[in-house]
């Protein structure tokens, strides 16, 4: 992965991990730390990065490292797939409203 300038680590916490999957995480953000660019998609708050990381003290090392020399950027939008589905919904209603008559 050190091959990449840029790697992208997205949905990170929507599944849950292992140990040993938490220790490969941690360790390919501490390698890349202040060498190579990093970016995170994810629904957890930092409070909430106990669930990806097993060790509370990787926890806190691994925010550490993401924070520091980080542009965080905090969406408070709603989902736009669940809008899209809602309106797919709405639509295909109208439709089959419209077909009936």
């Amino acid at each position: 992965m050190d091959n990449f300038d840029f790697l992208l680590l997205d949905d990170l916490g929507y599944l849950p991990q292992g140990n040993e999957e938490s220790e490969v995480l941690f360790t390919l953000i501490a390698e890349r730390y202040e060498r190579r660019s990093l970016g995170i998609t994810s629904n957890l708050v930092f409070s909430e990065w106990e669930r990806i990381f097993a060790n509370p003290m990787a926890t806190a090392a691994a925010i550490d490292r993401v924070v520091h020399h980080a542009v965080i950027l905090e969406f408070d939008v709603p989902s736009y797939r669940t809008d899209a589905a809602q309106q797919r919904g709405e639509t295909a209603a109208a439709e089959e409203v419209n077909r009936q008559k």
